[in-house]
């Protein structure tokens, strides 16, 4: 059964950093696109950033030089640096895999709550 679980998010000043991870339970997941999505109510859920098997990576321009992705897949993670968080970053952050090729292959976590303060 395929399951992505975060963790990291929490409360934060502007300016801060977090770092978010997800955790995903099968070995599969190794070939498939990586990212991190956000979503504030009212709003459709949002592209923050992708990393692909090789490591090509995928910025929203939003986030661009102050977030980084990157991914273990020996430990079966997909991690989010954030750095000089905004209250604009405040959202509700979702991990996702999605296979390179097969569009029904789109897995999501349950979401973690990041807030920034100003």
């Amino acid at each position: 059964q395929v399951r992505l679980v975060e963790s990291g998010g929490g409360l934060v000043q502007a300016g801060g950093s977090l770092r978010l991870s997800c955790a995903y339970s099968v070995n599969t997941l190794r070939a498939y696109t990586l990212g991190w999505y956000r979503q504030v109510p009212g709003k459709q859920r949002e592209l923050v950033a992708t990393i692909m098997v090789g490591d090509t990576t995928n910025y929203a321009d939003t986030v661009k030089g102050r977030f980084t992705i990157s991914r273990d897949d020996a430990k079966n993670t997909v991690d989010l640096q954030m750095n000089s968080l905004k209250p604009e970053d405040t959202a509700v952050y979702f991990c996702n895999a999605r296979h390179p090729q097969l569009q029904p292959y789109n897995y999501w976590g349950q979401g973690t709550q990041v807030t920034v303060s100003s």
